[in-house]
C-alpha cells in the first residue's frame, strides 16, 4: 500500500532562517492531505522536500517501504503539477501528457490506452491536437493535471495549481480535482494558501506557520475546534472574531458586558475569546440567563443573502463584533441586541495562543 511519511523533517539555511522545523506528517493511501497557511510559511519548501528538489537538513521521508531522503526526484515515482503549469509549448496536449511516459519508455500501446482514458476524464479528448498556446488557462490545468495522473505514480504533489486561475473557473476545476482524486489511490499532497480549497478537497489539513504545523486534522475539525488562536485566526472567512478580554472572578468583560468564563484549572487576568460571525445570534434566541451584548451597528457589508455588520459593543469602542445577519434589512446605525452561544465560543491562553476550552 503507498503511503507517504515525513519523519521530523527540518531544512535549515541559516541560524534565522529555518522553513521547515522538524515536520512530521503521514498521508496514507487514498488520503488527500493539504497544506494550508500563509506566505513563507514553510509548505512549499516541505513539498520541494518531498518532491526531491531539495535535500533536507535532517530527517526522513519514506515513500511505501522505500527510504526515498537522498533518492533523486526521477528515482521517487512521484508526480507534480506546479502552478505555472510547465507545459512544452512545442508539443501538442497528446505529446505534453505521453511526454513523461516515453521518457519511461512506456510501450506506444500503453501510452495511447492511459492518455485516452485521462484525457476522457478531464474532458480534453477534443483538444489533443492542439498546442499549449491555443488552449485556455483551464484547458493547460488540465493538461497540466492529466500529465501526472498517466503516470500512476506512487505520490501526487501539487504547488497551487489553481492560482493562476479566475474565480469562476477555479472554483469549477476544483470540483473537477475532487471527483479525479477521490478515484485516485495514490496519496496526494496539495501546497495552497486558499482555504476554500483546503476545507472542500481535502480529507486532512496541516496548518503551518513559521515552519511549524499548528494543527492536523479533518477539515471540519479545523473549523470547528482549532488548537491555537493562529489557527482560529487563519481559517475562516469571514475571519473569527477574537478579543483580549480582562477577567473578573468567573467573568470575561466584553465592554459592560460579563461572558462566564469555561471551567479552568486557574482563572487568568486576561483571556482570549473567540466567535465566528455565523455564531453571533439576536438576544431573541439567547436561553434564559444568558448576557445580552448591545451595541450599534456602525458597518454594513452586503454578501446576498447576508450581511456582514460591524458592532461597536457599549463600553468599550476600540471592540467590534463582526456577525453575519438576515440580508432584509438596512441595519445602519441600528442599535442591536446579540448574544454568544457558549458551545460557540473558543477560548485561548493570551501568552501561548493555546486553546484552553
Amino acid at each position: 500500500m503507498a503511503q507517504l511519511q515525513l519523519k521530523n523533517l527540518n531544512k535549515t539555511y541559516g541560524p534565522k532562517n529555518i522553513p521547515v522545523k522538524n515536520i512530521s506528517l503521514d498521508v496514507s493511501e487514498g488520503e488527500f492531505l493539504t497544506l494550508l497557511g500563509p506566505s513563507g510559511c514553510g509548505k512549499s519548501t516541505t513539498l520541494r522536500l518531498i518532491a526531491g528538489l531539495e535535500q533536507p537538513t535532517k530527517g526522513e521521508i519514506r515513500i511505501g517501504d522505500r527510504n526515498v531522503t537522498y533518492t533523486k526526484p526521477g528515482d521517487r515515482n512521484i508526480a507534480m503539477v506546479f502552478q505555472s503549469y510547465a507545459l512544452y509549448p512545442h508539443l501538442t496536449v497528446y505529446e505534453n501528457m505521453a511526454s513523461s511516459l516515453k521518457l519511461r519508455k512506456v510501450p506506444r500501446a500503453e501510452i495511447e490506452t492511459l492518455v485516452t482514458e485521462v484525457s476522457q476524464a478531464l474532458g480534453l479528448t477534443e483538444l489533443l491536437d492542439r498546442k499549449p498556446g491555443k488552449l485556455s488557462g483551464g484547458q493547460r490545468q488540465r493538461v497540466a493535471l492529466g500529465r501526472a495522473l498517466v503516470r500512476k505514480p506512487a505520490v501526487f504533489l501539487l504547488d497551487e495549481p489553481l492560482s493562476n486561475l479566475d474565480a469562476l473557473l477555479r472554483e469549477k476545476v476544483r470540483a473537477e480535482l475532487k471527483q479525479l482524486f477521490a478515484a485516485q489511490q495514490a496519496p496526494v499532497v496539495y501546497v495552497t494558501h486558499d482555504q476554500t480549497e483546503a476545507m472542500t478537497l481535502s480529507t486532512k489539513v496541516a496548518v503551518l506557520n513559521n515552519g511549524n504545523v499548528q494543527q492536523l486534522d479533518p477539515p471540519h475539525l479545523i473549523y470547528t475546534r482549532p488548537t491555537n488562536q493562529f489557527v482560529a485566526g487563519f481559517v475562516g472567512s469571514p475571519q473569527m472574531n477574537l478579543f483580549v478580554l480582562k477577567c473578573q472572578g468567573n467573568f470575561a468583560m466584553l465592554g459592560d458586558f460579563p461572558l462566564r468564563l469555561p471551567d479552568l484549572p486557574t482563572m487568568p487576568p486576561e483571556i482570549v475569546l473567540g466567535i465566528r460571525p455565523e455564531n453571533v445570534s439576536f438576544a431573541g434566541e439567547m436561553e434564559a440567563g444568558e448576557t445580552v451584548i448591545k451595541g450599534e451597528v456602525f458597518l454594513v457589508e452586503n454578501l446576498g443573502m447576508q450581511n456582514l455588520i460591524s458592532i461597536r459593543v457599549k463600553g468599550d469602542d476600540s471592540l467590534t463584533v463582526r456577525a453575519l445577519l438576515p440580508g432584509d434589512r438596512p441595519w445602519n446605525s441600528d442599535a442591536v441586541e446579540l448574544f454568544f452561544p457558549p458551545d460557540s465560543i473558543h477560548w485561548f491562553d493570551v501568552k501561548t495562543g493555546d486553546r484552553l476550552h
